[in-house]
């Protein structure tokens, strides 16, 4: 599980984004940087109990939930300020292929269940 791409790479943008929410001002640290911090572990806890789960699925819909939430409220800490346009291009070439690798993970599970159902 550590291994894998999609773990190592979501890792280094945790290892990535969590100090830059830090740097936030004080006012948002407890609002917008608290939601960011919250959805990138969510993301991150489902990533594991989908690994850990015999039926991945449920687990990897959660995920793909709030990597969409993650997405969302990075693009409004860059439109805030909080995150210079550098920063927030950085954090979208992270986060890309986070994204492709759990669509990757993602899809042939849910044809799968379209044929069987």
């Amino acid at each position: 599980m550590s291994e894998s791409p999609l773990f190592v790479k979501t890792y280094d943008l945790m290892a990535w984004l969590i100090p830059c929410t830090l740097n936030f001002p004080k006012r948002q640290r407890g609002v917008l940087a608290r939601q960011v911090q919250q959805e990138l572990f969510t993301f991150y806890s489902a990533l594991v109990d989908a690994a850990k789960s015999r039926d991945p699925l449920s687990h990897l819909r959660q995920a793909d939930a709030a990597l969409v939430k993650l997405r969302t409220y990075l693009r409004l800490c860059e439109e805030l300020q909080l995150l210079s346009t550098r920063q927030y291009a950085h954090v979208c070439r992270l986060i890309r292929p986070v994204g492709n690798l759990l669509g990757g993970w993602l899809n042939p599970l849910l044809k799968k269940k379209k044929t069987t159902v």
